[in-house]
C-alpha cells in the first residue's frame, strides 16, 4: 500500500506570510503476515508560494480578508482546491501571534483554506518547526554532532538544539530584523521595539523616532543585538540584558554546541553577500545579517548551510507537523477532524498500580482542565504495554472508565492516546464497558506530554490510521 496526503503549511510571521504544499508518502512497511505498520516515508514540497508582507490593520489587528485573498491566489496558482487538502498546519509566529485577533484569524483560516488539522506555534514549537524545515535535525543525525539552528525573523530569533538527530532544547529571544524600521527613502527611523529602545538607553546609544540614520549609525545597537545572540548559544558570558531580551526562556547551555545554522528572512544575508540598498525592506534585517556573518557566531562554530532560510518555518509546518497514528486504532464514530484537544498525560506511577490507582489519578488531575468549574474536552494519554495480557487490558479499561466518569457527562467523545500498540483492544474493551453508548477514539503510536494539544484528522489508508498534529504552548 502506497498512499499520498496533500499537506499545506501556512506561516503568518511578524514580517511575512507564505504557504507551501507538500506530499506526504505513506507506506505499510510490515510484511503480509504481521500487523500493518504504516509510516510517513517521504515528505516532498511540491509548491512554494509567493511571499507577502503580513497585512496589519490600523488598529494593529491582522487583516484577515487580505490573508484569505492571498491563500486563494496561491491555491489558484498551484492548481488545487481546498477540498484536495487532507492535512496541514497554520502557524502564527513571532509578534503576529501576540495580535489581539490571532486566534480568530487562525480558526477562520483553517476552515477557509481547507478542513485540516491546525497548529498554532508558541516560541518552542516555532523553534522546532523552523529547525526541521532548515534541516538542522538531519544535519546533526547524519554527522553525529550537535547543532543549534537560529531562525531569525522580523520580531524574534528562535533557537533549537539537536544532537545526533535528537531535540535537546529550545529558546527564543526578542531579536529580529524589523524591530527597528527605517524609511527607505528618507532613512528616518519609523519604529523602535520597546526592548530595543530599552537596550539602547542602557548602553548609551542614541536612537530615536524620526532620527535620520546611516548604516554606521546603527552599528552599535546591531552589535549589541548580535552579542545577545552570542550569549544565547554560550560563546559569550551572559550579560545584564540577557534575561530581558529572552521571550519565554533561553537555552540551558549545559553542553557545548559544535555547529550552527541560520534560517528566517535574515539568514539570506548571513549566507549571501547583500547587494543594493540595505534599507530596501524598510528595516535593519540586511544589516543584522551582515553583522552576524562577521561575528564569532560564524567564526567560532562550524556553519551549516540551511536547506531552507526564509521558508524554513512554513516548510516545517507543511512537512514536519503531521504524524500518523498506529494501525491498531479504535474509533466508533467518524467525527473528524477534531481540533485543539488538551492532553492529560499520566505518569508511570499512575499506571503501575491497580485500576483504582489509575482511576484516582485521572479524577484528581482532571481538575487541571476545568474552566470556571466546567470540565473542557480532554484526551487521556498513557504509556500502556507493548504486549499486554488480557488482565492488563482489563485493568486499563476499568481504570479509564472509572477515572473519566466526569468526562462521560460531556457531549464529547472519549479520547485515549496510547504510546504502545494496544489501542484497538483497549478501545474496544472500553467501548464495551460503556455499554456501546459513548463514542470512543483510542489511538496508538503517538507520544505526547502534559501541556501538549492534539489535533486529529480524517481517517486514511482505508480507515487504518489518522493524521495527527501535536502542538505545544498554544497562543489564545
Amino acid at each position: 500500500m502506497n498512499e499520498q496526503l496533500l499537506s499545506v503549511g501556512i506561516d503568518m510571521g511578524t514580517s511575512t506570510t507564505q504557504l507551501v504544499l507538500s506530499k506526504l508518502h505513506i507506506e505499510n512497511l510490515a510484511s503480509s503476515f504481521t500487523v500493518p505498520r504504516l509510516v510517513i516515508t517521504n515528505k516532498e514540497v511540491v509548491y512554494r508560494s509567493d511571499i507577502c508582507f503580513t497585512p496589519v490593520l490600523a488598529d494593529n489587528r491582522i487583516d484577515m480578508i487580505q490573508i484569505q485573498q492571498f491563500v486563494q491566489e496561491q491555491y489558484a496558482k498551484a492548481g488545487i482546491s481546498k477540498e484536495e487538502i487532507q492535512t496541514g498546519a497554520v502557524i502564527i509566529t513571532g509578534e503576529t501571534a501576540r495580535k489581539e485577533n490571532a486566534s480568530e484569524v487562525l480558526q477562520s483560516l483553517s476552515g477557509f483554506a481547507g478542513d485540516f488539522v491546525v497548529a498554532t506555534a508558541g516560541p518552542d514549537l516555532e523553534s522546532i518547526i523552523a529547525a526541521k524545515g532548515a534541516g538542522a535535525h538531519t544535519y546533526s543525525k547524519d554527522r553525529s554532532t550537535s547543532i543549534v539552528n537560529i531562525d531569525i525573523g522580523g520580531g524574534t530569533s528562535n533557537l533549537a538544539v539537536f544532537a545526533s538527530g535528537d531535540l535537546l532544547d529550545t529558546g527564543c529571544l526578542d531579536i529580529g530584523g524589523r524591530l527597528i524600521k527605517v524609511d527607505q527613502n528618507s532613512h528616518e527611523i519609523t519604529y523602535i521595539a520597546p526592548k530595543i529602545k530599552q537596550l539602547a538607553e542602557r548602553r548609551g546609544i542614541a536612537l530615536a523616532l524620526g532620527q535620520r540614520v546611516t548604516p554606521a549609525d546603527l552599528e552599535p545597537i546591531i552589535g549589541e543585538m548580535v552579542k545577545l545572540l552570542e550569549e544565547s548559544v554560550g560563546i559569550r558570558p551572559l550579560g545584564d540584558f540577557y534575561d530581558t531580551i529572552v521571550t519565554n526562556k533561553g537555552l540551558k547551555l549545559d553542553r557545548n554546541i559544535a555547529s550552527i545554522s541560520f534560517s528566517g528572512g535574515v539568514a539570506d544575508y548571513i549566507y549571501n553577500e547583500a547587494t543594493g540598498d540595505v534599507f530596501q525592506y524598510g528595516d535593519i534585517g540586511i544589516l543584522l545579517g551582515r553583522a552576524i556573518a562577521a561575528s564569532p557566531l560564524t567564526n567560532q562554530l562550524t556553519v551549516a548551510r540551511a536547506a531552507e532560510t526564509i521558508r524554513a518555518t512554513v516548510v516545517g509546518a507543511g512537512s514536519h507537523t503531521t504524524e500518523i497514528s498506529g494501525s491498531t486504532i479504535t474509533y466508533t464514530d467518524e467525527s473528524f477532524p477534531i481540533k485543539s484537544v488538551p492532553i492529560l498525560k499520566l505518569s508511570l506511577s499512575d499506571e503501575s498500580g491497580d485500576d483504582e490507582t489509575l482511576a484516582r489519578a485521572i479524577t484528581d488531575k482532571l481538575s487541571w482542565f476545568k474552566l470556571n468549574n466546567d470540565l473542557q474536552q480532554v484526551a487521556i494519554a498513557i504509556e500502556g504495554k507493548s504486549s499486554p495480557s488480557f488482565q492488563e487490558v482489563q485493568k486499563y479499561a476499568r481504570g479509564l472508565h472509572k477515572g473519566m466518569a466526569e468526562l462521560l457527562e460531556q457531549k464529547y467523545p472519549l479520547i485515549v492516546v496510547v504510546h504502545h500498540d494496544m489501542a484497538k483492544v483497549l478501545g474496544q474493551t472500553l467501548y464495551a464497558l460503556l455499554d456501546y453508548k459513548k463514542d470512543v477514539i483510542c489511538l496508538d503510536s503517538v507520544v505526547v506530554d502534559n501541556g501538549d494539544y492534539i489535533d486529529i484528522g480524517k481517517p486514511i489508508a482505508d480507515g487504518k490510521v489518522l493524521p495527527i498534529v501535536i502542538k505545544t504552548l498554544v497562543f489564545h
